[in-house]
C-alpha cells in the first residue's frame, strides 16, 4: 500500500493585546512576511514545533495554547514550473504581546517583525497566509477551532 506523506507546519497566532495587530515576522529568504513558524521535525508534535519555532524565531518561550486553526493546503502547480505539496498547517494560540521589546530575531533567517491590524495583513501576507491569520483571530474571539482548506472555511 503507498500511503500518503503531508508535510507539516505549525505556526502560533500572537496579538496585541486588543487582538487588533498581528505578529508577523519577515523572511530573509522570501518575498513576503508570514506568520512566525515552520516545519515539524521527524517525531515531533505540532504543538512542540511551534513553541521550538517560536523560541529559535523570537527568542520567546511561549507556552502554547489551544488549537485555532486547522489548514488542508492542496498541492499547487506554479508558474515556474514549481510544485508546492500538499500540507497540514496547525494555528496554535500564542497569546498577547505588548511590545516587541523582548522579541530577538535571527539575523541570518528573519529582517523584522512588526503588529499589522487586520485589514493589512494581505498587504504584507500572501493570500492564503493572511486567511489562515484571520480565521485564527475569529476562532480565538469565537472560542472555537477553524477547519480550513488553502485558507478558507
Amino acid at each position: 500500500m503507498n500511503v500518503a506523506r503531508k508535510r507539516a507546519a505549525a505556526t502560533m497566532l500572537i496579538t496585541d493585546p486588543d487582538d487588533a495587530r498581528v505578529l508577523i515576522v519577515n523572511p530573509t529568504y522570501k518575498p513576503r512576511w508570514e506568520l512566525p513558524g515552520g516545519a515539524v521535525e521527524a517525531d515531533e508534535s505540532p504543538a512542540a514545533a511551534a513553541a521550538r519555532e517560536i523560541r529559535e524565531e523570537l527568542g520567546l518561550a511561549l507556552p502554547v495554547g489551544r488549537l485555532l486553526a486547522l489548514d488542508y493546503v492542496p498541492t499547487l502547480h506554479l508558474p515556474d514550473t514549481a510544485t508546492r505539496t500538499e500540507s497540514l498547517v496547525t494555528v496554535f494560540d500564542g497569546g498577547h504581546l505588548h511590545t516587541l521589546d523582548t522579541v530577538t530575531l535571527p539575523p541570518d533567517e528573519l529582517s523584522d517583525a512588526a503588529f499589522i491590524g487586520l485589514d493589512q495583513l494581505p498587504d504584507y501576507l500572501p493570500a492564503l497566509q493572511s486567511r489562515r491569520a484571520i480565521a485564527s483571530v475569529h476562532a480565538r474571539r469565537a472560542g472555537t477551532v477553524a477547519y480550513l482548506e488553502d485558507g478558507r472555511q
